[in-house]
């Protein structure tokens, strides 16, 4: 458990890839950790509007 109350998840990325992450969220304002949570909830969301569209027939 992390000390903000959620559990901690293992990943394995090469340290060449993990490394130019941390610039790239660096010059976001973002930690890997924040970065990564809202690449997910975006995924999350557009699932969710095509299995909307899906069910209406859109």
């Amino acid at each position: 458990m992390t000390t903000k109350g959620t559990p901690g998840r293992v990943i394995r990325v090469d340290e060449e890839t993990w490394t130019a992450y941390e610039e790239v969220c660096k010059a976001k304002g973002l930690s890997r950790a924040a970065d990564l949570r809202v690449y997910i909830n975006q995924q999350i969301a557009a699932h969710k509007r095509r299995l909307r569209a899906e069910a209406t027939g859109s």
